[in-house]
């Protein structure tokens, strides 16, 4: 098994967005396979018909697409596969693995009752398990496959380690409907099989089913793959994620303004870890991660983490990496695109943009005294820095710069001295200056500013806000 090349697959249900849980999934199967040089598959699980829609399938092509989890071939349909997965499940049936059984939802809700009244299990058992087939009736029947009665199924678990089943607690569960639809249970099988995947890596909400799955494969000779089941993902409140604890979409935060490496970088520590590193790259994390380093316990969604590693990201990227987050933002966000002056403004400004944005909003808002255009109009705030002595002061400052070099140490040096000259601390000019040259509080430092926005911009500038 082991020298056969890595294969995962990441199979969502298309019945709405690709929400955080499916995402850090998708990525699990995806480093693992990407690292090994395997492939990394794509099933649409679009078998419930009345739920399932063509939107929610492309939003979870947008999802993977934008966090950059590009899978190999294209995307399976387990619908158009039914036909294959009857084709299974009467084969098992010609082998004895499986049998028909004629039991009514009448017939099995009376046995239930009687168990339970009778305190035995209600695991349906069904009388034509061992039927002779000359007693078979005319009639609809499901195809359930034959269960062990006795002994013990091992579930031998990357993350769980061995996890033990009593064969008696398994049912005899239907793999083909009376209507000749296959079920999930058999349906995931078969494709797994048929996709060559050699490695499941998935919620553990579906540790149990892995050990009805095995019958299947052990029915057909199938070579069962490694499983890997991965604990769920909790709000911050220790509770199981859910609408509640707020956007859960990928496409959510992208809208918001996450760049897709922070995301990456933090699904991928939600749940597994490499010694204490909490900033990665990418390629770092194709390079690390190993399934036994996936906890055991829940992991907790914590947006201020999430925050912080976003800063760390945007701080490091290139000057065109950022350009291309902005513009993967403003679709996200459905903004119009930059228009080409806006970007020469903002790549001439970045150097002083990047540190300390946490998310792509935060540095546009910070770009603000770039992107503006005179006369500048202070906001609530920042028009209180511009009142008549303010306004006096900036009058007065202003012919100081209007012949001194335009350098970051003879501004400072010349803001300085004017500030001494007036008894008056540093800060105290720093906040008018900054309200005329940005209209806001929240902004580069002055000096950067005045030196991105150039000596005939900034006292004008001035020259504005002091009339």
């Amino acid at each position: 098994m082991s020298e056969r090349p890595v294969v995962t697959r990441f199979a969502p249900s298309p019945t709405g967005y690709l929400h955080i849980g499916g995402a850090r999934t998708a990525l699990f199967n995806w480093l693992y396979a990407r690292g090994r040089g395997g492939k990394f598959l794509l099933r649409i699980e679009d078998t419930d018909r009345a739920r399932s829609t063509p939107e929610a399938t492309q939003a979870i092509f947008a999802g993977l697409t934008w966090l950059g989890l590009d899978w190999d071939g294209d995307a399976i349909s387990q619908f158009e596969r039914a036909g294959r997965h009857a084709e299974v499940a009467h084969a098992m049936l010609a082998s004895g693995a499986a049998y028909k059984c004629f039991s009514t939802q009448d017939e099995i809700a009376a046995f239930r009752e009687a168990a339970r009244a009778e305190g035995r299990s209600t695991l349906f058992r069904s009388p034509w398990r061992d039927a002779d087939p000359a007693t078979h009736p005319d009639a609809p029947f499901v195809i359930r496959v034959k269960a062990p009665r006795e002994g013990e199924t091992i579930i031998h678990d990357e993350v769980q380690g061995d996890v033990t089943i009593r064969n008696d607690q398994l049912d005899d569960m239907i793999v083909l409907r009376s209507d000749g639809t296959p079920t999930y249970m058999l349906a995931v099988v078969v494709d797994d099989h048929d996709m060559g995947v050699t490695h499941v890596i998935r919620g553990d909400d579906h540790l149990n089913n892995a050990a009805r799955q095995m019958l299947v494969y052990t029915a057909m000779g199938w070579d069962v793959p490694v499983w890997a089941h991965i604990p769920l993902i909790h709000g911050e409140d220790g509770k199981k994620l859910s609408k509640r604890h707020g956007a859960l979409g990928v496409e959510e935060w992208a809208a918001m303004g996450y760049p897709a490496q922070a995301m990456r970088n933090y699904l991928a520590r939600l749940g597994w870890g490499h010694g204490d590193d909490e900033f990665f790259t990418t390629e770092q994390a194709l390079a690390w991660f190993d399934l036994p380093g996936i906890k055991k316990s829940p992991a907790r969604f914590d947006t201020k983490k999430l925050d912080n590693l976003s800063g760390q990201h945007i701080a490091a990227m290139s000057d065109d990496e950022v350009l291309a987050g902005i513009d993967a933002y403003y679709a996200a966000a459905g903004f119009p695109a930059l228009d080409p002056s806006d970007r020469a403004a903002l790549r001439h400004a970045m150097y002083c943009l990047k540190d300390r944005a946490r998310t792509y909003p935060e540095l546009i808002d910070k770009a603000y005294f770039i992107l503006a255009k005179r006369p500048i109009e202070p906001d609530e705030k920042a028009a209180k820095s511009l009142d008549i002595v303010s306004r006096g002061i900036l009058s007065e400052l202003t012919p100081h710069l209007q012949n001194v070099s335009w350098s970051r140490d003879t501004l400072e040096g010349t803001v300085a001295r004017f500030a001494e000259a007036h008894e008056t601390k540093l800060g105290k000019i720093a906040q008018p200056l900054r309200a005329a040259l940005a209209g806001r509080q929240v902004s580069p430092s002055v000096f950067d500013m005045m030196l991105v926005l150039g000596r005939e911009e900034t006292l004008a500038r001035l020259s504005d806000a002091a009339s």
